[in-house]
């Protein structure tokens, strides 16, 4: 039998890397785990956390002004950008130590470099070559750009979290939560967000009401959005920019920011020498165990493409770990999976869109409330929330459950637990609400929307 120095080499120190890594070496598994940046990743480093940051330092514009319906004179208020900016990279940097002292702590081995594989049991790291029983792929991805002319001007949400100052003026190519969590950043800290969307609407994929919802509140804070309008080039003029449209238009700005899309990261891997299958997205082809085409290698997170969420590298990482050093098998179901886009305001779901449940179920039930909570009633903003359940009408399962407005993320957490363990509209109806919350609605919605309504909607 071969013998080897690791029984798991990790490429890719991000969420699902280094909780697969720890899993397996509390099994007492030798793991060693690659790194070419920062331990961390992209939720960490390039995603959710500094986001989340400035997602809360941008809020506190529409808190201040929302303070004075309940009483408070606030001197006009000062934001120093680079203050945010610093603290945000304390933070990381903590963070980073944290995730670093995890690994050490467990007994994995860092190794920092550029990993590639030589073979199927053999990862070259620098000067070092590494050799394992098993290989886990976990190198993330990347955001991408199209190939038109000027596209060397503009930053993807990599840049825009590093950004030394704000500009006056920003175009934000891409209709995605990160398009529109940017644009909620950057408008709420006083930048013109213009955003342009190729679809017919933002937020593809998310439940129609959901999309409207927030069309229209993101245009109630001024934020321009443009839907159908694909960019043919841009021009840099001496300090701004110039955005050529498909519709013939010159649009002039500060900044422009792409946010359309992320590809796997599978490039100078040596994936396709070691023979791992790749799809046309260039993703690492798994099955339900995360096995690539090649039977000691896995891959798990958004270098699969399957399910690009933190919590879902994580859950495929231990799962792994648990199948291969644990004796527990143990497949991630991708089901009723949560997720949220931490926009102003923000969005929560779980479960099946109306369309999806109508395409799959046949007979649905629709719920909906559309209100003013109750802080705004004297703060005077103009915001509402959006709420939505989509029930089998044979079996009354909730089958989704949608939400737009404060604290949406927090609540669909608890209610996306309800949803896994197959609770029915009588449950829901049959539920004590906590009062006076946003959440209660969810339990306090009686009235179907009228099929002819739904029809007129479509």
């Amino acid at each position: 039998m071969a013998q080897f120095e690791y029984d798991l080499v990790t490429l890719g120190a991000g969420s699902g890397g280094v909780a697969g890594s720890r899993r397996a070496a509390s099994y007492g598994a030798r793991v060693a785990i690659c790194e070419l940046d920062r331990v961390g990743g992209t939720c960490v480093l390039r995603g959710c956390v500094p986001k989340k940051l400035l997602v809360y330092g941008a809020h506190f514009a529409e808190d201040l002004e929302d303070a004075a319906g309940f009483g408070w004179t606030i001197e006009p208020p000062r934001f120093d950008w680079s203050v945010l900016q610093a603290h945000k990279n304390q933070e990381l940097e903590r963070l980073n130590k944290v995730y670093t002292r995890l690994l050490r702590d467990s007994g994995v081995h860092i190794a920092h470099g550029a990993a590639r594989l030589l073979d199927a049991h053999t990862v070259q790291v620098g000067e070092q070559r590494l050799t394992a029983a098993n290989i886990l792929i976990a190198t993330g991805g990347w955001p991408t750009l199209p190939a038109i002319p000027g596209i060397q001007h503009v930053i993807t949400s990599n840049e825009a979290l590093e950004l030394e100052r704000l500009p006056k003026r920003m175009i934000i190519v891409g209709g995605g939560y990160i398009a529109v969590e940017f644009a909620s950043i950057f408008n709420a800290l006083g930048v013109k967000v213009t955003l342009l969307v190729r679809t017919e609407m933002l937020l593809r994929g998310f439940d129609a009401d959901v999309r409207f919802t927030m069309a229209t509140e993101l245009a109630k804070k001024g934020i321009t959005l443009r839907t159908e309008t694909i960019v043919r080039s841009i021009e840099k003029e001496g300090d701004a920019y110039s955005v050529f449209t498909d519709e013939d238009e010159l649009m002039e700005t500060d900044l422009v920011m792409y946010a359309t899309g992320r590809a796997p990261q599978t490039r100078d891997l040596g994936l396709e020498q070691v023979g791992v299958a790749l799809n046309a997205r260039g993703a690492i082809r798994v099955d339900e165990w995360s096995r690539t085409s090649v039977p000691n290698i896995y891959a798990i997170g958004d270098v699969t493409d399957r399910f690009n969420l933190t919590p879902v590298a994580i859950a495929e990482g231990r799962g792994l770990a648990e199948t291969l050093f644990n004796k527990n098998p143990v497949p991630v179901d991708h089901h009723l999976v949560a997720t949220a886009v931490f926009s102003m305001p923000p969005v929560g779901t779980v479960g099946l869109t109306e369309s999806q449940a109508r395409a799959r179920l046949g007979a649905v039930d629709v719920y909906t409330a559309n209100f003013r909570p109750m802080k705004h009633t004297l703060s005077g903003r103009d915001e509402r929330i959006h709420m939505k359940l989509v029930v089998d009408r044979v079996s009354d399962q909730v089958v989704g459950c949608h939400m737009v407005g404060a604290d949406a993320p927090e609540i669909i957490q608890g209610f996306a637990v309800a949803l896994r363990c197959g609770a029915t509209k009588k449950q829901f109806d049959a539920t004590v609400g906590i009062h006076p919350s946003a959440a209660e609605e969810f339990v306090t919605m009686r009235e179907k929307v009228p099929e002819a309504e739904i029809r007129r909607a479509r």
